[in-house]
């Protein structure tokens, strides 16, 4: 019988997808990501191929797997953000956009934003499917939020907003993934883009009165 990692086999469940995402990170520091096996990760998790098997059938199901428990934490931290509607709309969208260069920070979730990460997006699914869709969802929400109470202005589509300021935030992400000192000065240059294309700024004078 495998020797358990962990005193519960919840223990040892979540013990072995942490190897996993581990093993997937050296393995993705030493040759790309099209070479990489279920073999060499087996062998870099200390796991035996058939037990690799019992947590997913093939290397893409592997990283969809990984993505979506990486992505719970952050799905669940901006959606109670979000939900204090007494609390300003910039106010909520400053918090999230920690919230989500944080979790950037996290060990699984730094597969998706490492440089040359693309193939391993590519593998997760796009629109509703993706495990981060329910961020972006949150985010319009709140943007629309503020748009009905007048901090925001209306950008006219609001989902091709959020869609163009979530690339902002990724390559936030993949900052703080190469320099993680550079955290506190990633999040308020993130704010600054963010908020400066979204905030009401008052009417200019006008000079005729």
């Amino acid at each position: 019988m495998p020797r358990i990692k962990g005193a519960s086999i919840e223990e040892h469940h979540e013990k072995v997808w942490t190897d996993l995402a581990e093993a997937l990170r050296q393995l993705l520091l030493e040759r790309d990501y099209d070479s990489i096996t279920m073999g060499h990760i087996a062998v870099r998790a200390g796991l035996a191929r058939n037990t690799l098997y019992n947590y997913a059938r093939d290397k893409s199901g592997l990283v969809r797997a990984l993505a979506e428990r990486a992505s719970r934490p952050a799905v669940e931290r901006v959606a109670a953000i979000a939900a204090r509607s007494a609390d300003p709309a910039a106010d909520r969208l400053r918090e999230i956009i920690e919230a989500i260069l944080d979790a950037s920070t996290d060990q699984p979730m730094q597969l998706m934003f490492r440089p040359g990460s693309a193939p391993l997006v590519a593998e997760v699914p796009k629109g509703a499917d993706n495990p981060f869709h329910a961020i972006v969802i949150e985010v319009e929400n709140v943007v629309r939020d503020g748009i009905a109470r007048g901090e925001f202005r209306d950008p006219g589509d609001v989902q091709l907003v959020v869609e163009l300021l979530s690339g902002a935030m990724r390559a936030g992400a993949e900052r703080v993934g190469r320099d993680p000192a550079a955290f506190a000065a990633t999040v308020a240059a993130a704010r600054d883009i963010v908020l400066a294309s979204l905030v009401r700024h008052p009417d200019p004078p006008d000079p005729a009165t």
